[in-house]
């Protein structure tokens, strides 16, 4: 027998898939001529100026897409309610988002505005209620309810720390947008195991977007998502983990890559003395590896992979499992730091003249 949610799952991802492809090359086109084009700058690995408003595609096709879900699949009102809540945050994201694109705001500017944007979906009930005890024996101490006093400030920490990974992470071509999709795709397969179809819908319409996203975007890059793009895809994926319960270990593990890369760049610039949200440092992840000799589109495909492979892991692990994931992925993480390091440093050395005493001696 026909499954009866197919015909609306179909629907919401094709959606999103043709309205992103058709409204990415029309907000470059947008971008040209309203000058906001991203023109390199030291430090970054760009070399051509490129139209950077390519994220109004991704949450316009998102917008458009859970709308049409919410006409062919009803919710029920509670989910209803936190869906509003979602469309809600993104009405207030776009023009703090897009204020940075055109002003390049600084640090303190920017934690603000996306302050206020995670308090939206807050203020529609979307919270991280109760966490999963990894440890507990079960069926007891499974899950620790979270009272409303730690349970608010821990989502907004929550969304805020999701919307700026995936700001980091969009440093390189295909990046943000194909991790963005793979992490989506994760979150549907999760909701559809815990038979929550409806809430399935909406990582169903981020994937489509993204998707559509991506051949304007993969290496050589056409258009960028602008910070319009990459806070809206943190953003999206932080509120939908939430929604519906049981997906933030999930979540944690497909965006792994660059959760991890994020906190360890700013543990190290504190170290280091520096500001811990400025960059120029070539300080993440894929800067290691492109200084290691890595391309872009290598970077990209070994990125989709770590995501795709701890993404899959999360279907099928559990509880304590997942945590131990996490901790191997961290693992990972900083080998393929210390070891980039090594590699580039052993590029940019200089090699001595054959025949010199620096060629010649024991210590050299």
């Amino acid at each position: 027998m026909t499954n009866p949610f197919t015909w609306p799952m179909l629907a919401t991802f094709a959606t999103a898939l043709a309205a992103s492809s058709v409204l990415t090359p029309l907000a470059a086109r947008w971008s040209r001529a309203v000058g906001l084009v991203d023109v390199p700058r030291s430090g970054e690995v760009q070399r051509l100026p490129i139209p950077r408003a390519g994220g109004h595609g991704i949450y316009l096709a998102f917008c458009v897409a859970v709308v049409l879900s919410l006409l062919v699949a009803p919710r029920v009102p509670e989910e209803m309610h936190r869906t509003i809540g979602l469309l809600a945050g993104v009405a207030v994201l776009v023009p703090c988002a897009m204020w940075d694109d055109f002003k390049r705001l600084g640090a303190l500017p920017q934690l603000l505005a996306q302050l206020l944007i995670a308090a939206v979906p807050v203020a529609f009930g979307i919270t991280i209620s109760s966490i999963s005890n990894p440890f507990a024996p079960p069926p007891f101490g499974a899950q620790i309810l979270l009272p409303s006093w730690i349970a608010v400030p821990a989502t907004i920490a929550w969304l805020v720390l999701m919307m700026n990974s995936m700001n980091w992470l969009d440093t390189m071509d295909g990046l943000a947008g194909g991790v963005g999709a793979i992490a989506s795709i994760i979150l549907v397969l999760v909701s559809l195991g815990l038979q929550q179809s409806t809430i399935a819908l909406l990582p169903l319409a981020l994937a489509g977007a993204c998707l559509g996203f991506i051949p304007y975007n993969f290496n050589p890059a056409r258009v960028f998502m602008g910070t319009t793009g990459s806070m809206f895809l943190g953003y999206a994926l932080g509120v939908v983990s939430i929604i519906g319960g049981a997906k933030i270990a999930s979540t944690m593990l497909v965006l792994g890559v660059p959760v991890l890369d994020s906190l360890l760049v700013i543990v190290q610039r504190s170290a280091a003395g520096r500001h811990p949200w400025r960059g120029g440092d070539n300080a993440h992840l894929v800067h290691r590896l492109l200084g290691m000799g890595l391309t872009q589109r290598k970077i990209a495909l070994l990125v989709y992979a770590l995501c795709a492979l701890f993404g899959w892991l999360a279907t099928s692990l559990i509880r304590t499992e997942k945590f131990y994931a996490f901790a191997a992925l961290a693992i990972v993480i900083g080998g393929l730091i210390i070891y980039a390091r090594l590699r580039a440093g052993a590029r940019l050395r200089p090699r001595p003249t054959p025949g010199t005493p620096e060629s010649c001696s024991p210590a050299a």
